[in-house]
């Protein structure tokens, strides 16, 4: 089905690509395409296209790691930013289930409107909730290391929503009463403070370490699709104070993945170079 979703669309999106920056394809001296990691099949359209078109005008191919990408979209409007920098790609997946994944189940499972995605749905009703209301544990406080993980987390928040009998089958959060919005935002707010708390302490140990490798780092990038929550941002932000680092987070248009991205690892390579 998204492979399909895919393939229906690449010809006008490449196509709108180039008409917004005023190009035709005899214009390009490359042609850029992320190869993974991501869903194959998916990333099969997009390598087709891309042969094609580089077959057909005669331009080599440069193939785009999808972390590589995300890390590197802050040079596009950060232009001081230089290497080595430490980052932060908060995309993909952990040891088990990635934080974007909690987010939009969290969100579902609160009966929230995933039009616009469980992130940004969750995140403002977090607002209107109390992070503490609902006990929940940090994932992993006993692995002192910098993975990841939130399946267990997910599994926390699945059952403190079933123990307040919210049925989100019936009472979309459209139809919730006062008292049930007020509920869910209590679980919305406690999931978020939690989730990010992860973030936040995996992110310190390893600014430590990677300070203690090379302590010329003065920068922490963060990036992703998680990276436009404006609440991970304000808390990261804290972490590198305390270590008096500066925080670089591409615009929230940039942090989804999006071509920019993979253009700018593309001409950081040989092959793109005049």
């Amino acid at each position: 089905m998204a492979q399909e979703a895919h393939a229906q669309v690449i010809d006008g999106v490449v196509e709108a690509a180039l008409q917004n920056a005023n190009l035709t394809p005899f214009d390009l001296s490359a042609v850029a395409v992320t190869i993974g990691p991501g869903l194959s099949l998916c990333l099969r359209v997009g390598v087709r296209k891309a042969r094609m078109i580089a077959g057909k005008h005669n331009l080599p191919m440069v193939g785009v790691h999808h972390m590589e990408a995300h890390a590197l979209v802050a040079r596009l409007t950060e232009k001081e930013l230089q290497f080595p920098f430490l980052a932060l790609l908060i995309s993909g997946t952990t040891i088990d289930d990635a934080i974007g994944e909690a987010y939009d189940k969290t969100a579902r499972w609160l009966g929230l409107d995933m039009r616009r995605g469980g992130g940004p749905a969750l995140e403002e009703l977090a607002l209107e909730g109390d992070p503490h209301a609902i006990k929940l544990s940090v994932p992993m406080q006993q692995h002192k290391d910098c993975n990841f993980s939130y399946a267990g987390l997910k599994t926390q928040v699945r059952r403190a929503i079933e123990s307040k009998n919210i049925d989100v089958n019936n009472d979309p959060i459209v139809a919730a009463s006062t008292k049930d919005r007020k509920l869910r935002a209590d679980i919305a707010a406690s999931f978020q403070r939690v989730a990010v708390l992860h973030l936040e302490q995996r992110c310190d140990r390893a600014v430590e370490w990677a300070q203690s490798i090379e302590p010329s780092i003065n920068c922490l990038v963060v990036s992703g699709g998680v990276a436009s929550n404006h609440y991970v941002r304000i808390q990261l932000d804290k972490i590198v104070k305390k270590h008096n680092l500066k925080l670089v987070c591409p615009p929230p248009s940039l942090c989804t993945d999006n071509v920019g991205s993979a253009s700018k690892v593309a001409t950081g390579r040989d092959i793109c170079r005049g």
